[in-house]
């Protein structure tokens, strides 16, 4: 059984996966650091936020969150978080996406990461453990990608421009302020985005608000005033964003891993 370790205390363990169980407190900040081996994070409740050089990622509670073997990230947990970790191997991670991504945990891989934590981090290849943890490994290549992540641009005037926004977040800013800001015509500013970052702007502005909001609503804020801080006209153009980028709405997405309305 591993809960309440870190994955350096056991990291010269022989076996490929090792699961890890932690519990920490609302506002609990992990310093930028890295891991030698992938980490797939999962949370039975709490919200955690993920910071990385290339951008962020937001995973709310039941979801998961995976980093690549080696990544430089920092974490910042929103309510109380009891985390579930998988730490790969890095030959084994190589199966595993090369950036960091927020994914659905369907229910099965939920029991089966669960069921990990009360095995011993000792186990052989062929014992019963031994045999769970390669069905979990396979599952983990087939976990869907969630839209929860936010990559910023190598650019250092244009990512601290990303920064900027990220502090206070507005839906309506608009292209034209962005790029008589950095001194770009739109046409170059467009270009440079996209190439930059993967995304269209107006794209990447959506994310970044619905990447702020989540946290907020997470920790239980109402929906009206999220989306009056984003700038957005009513509630209901909020929530028809949010359900269209995530499936459901605001109260539906988090009730269930909340345990309340929202």
């Amino acid at each position: 059984m591993a809960r309440g370790i870190q994955i350096e205390a056991v990291d010269t363990v022989a076996a490929s996966a090792i699961a890890i169980g932690n519990t920490y407190p609302d506002g609990h900040e992990i310093p930028l650091h890295s891991h030698r081996r992938g980490q797939l994070i999962s949370s039975a409740q709490g919200s955690l936020v993920l910071g990385t050089p290339d951008g962020t990622l937001v995973m709310p509670p039941e979801r998961g969150l995976w980093i690549p073997p080696g990544i430089l990230h920092e974490v910042r947990m929103i309510g109380a978080a009891s985390l579930q970790s998988i730490y790969l191997e890095p030959a084994a991670a190589a199966a595993m996406p090369s950036r960091c991504q927020v994914v659905s945990i369907p229910p099965f891989m939920r029991s089966l990461i669960t069921r990990a934590l009360d095995m011993s981090i000792d186990y052989t290849r062929e014992s019963h453990a031994g045999t769970l943890m390669s069905l979990i490994e396979h599952e983990m290549r087939a976990l869907p990608v969630l839209p929860l992540s936010l990559p910023f641009p190598k650019s250092p005037q244009l990512a601290e421009r990303c920064r900027q926004f990220l502090r206070e977040p507005e839906v309506h800013d608009t292209l034209d302020h962005w790029s008589r800001s950095l001194g770009l015509s739109r046409r170059h500013f467009s270009r440079l985005f996209r190439r930059e970052t993967g995304l269209s702007f107006m794209v990447w502005r959506q994310q970044a608000c619905l990447l702020a909001a989540l946290p907020r609503l997470a920790a239980g804020e109402a929906v009206t005033a999220v989306a009056a801080e984003l700038g957005y006209s009513n509630p209901a153009a909020f929530t028809a964003m949010f359900k269209q980028t995530l499936g459901a709405a605001p109260r539906l997405y988090l009730k269930n891993s909340v345990g309340r309305e929202g």
